[in-house]
């Protein structure tokens, strides 16, 4: 789920992106895309370490 959220949301940052280098019309201003791009990174962060907590908790360790 977090993975997932973490894909759509870096997505969204790509197309601001893309839209602002090819067509240059950027939807998200300088803020709002530091806060997208900080918004993913911090849910794949979380998806990551949830992921090893479920390994873990799988293997026994």
């Amino acid at each position: 789920m977090f993975l997932a959220a973490s894909i759509i949301v870096f997505a969204i940052y790509f197309a601001n992106v893309a839209l602002g280098a090819f067509a240059g019309s950027a939807f998200l201003g300088d803020v709002g895309e530091m806060l997208v791009l900080f918004a993913a990174s911090i849910l794949f962060v979380v998806a990551i370490l949830k992921a090893e907590a479920d390994r873990k908790n799988r293997d026994g360790s």
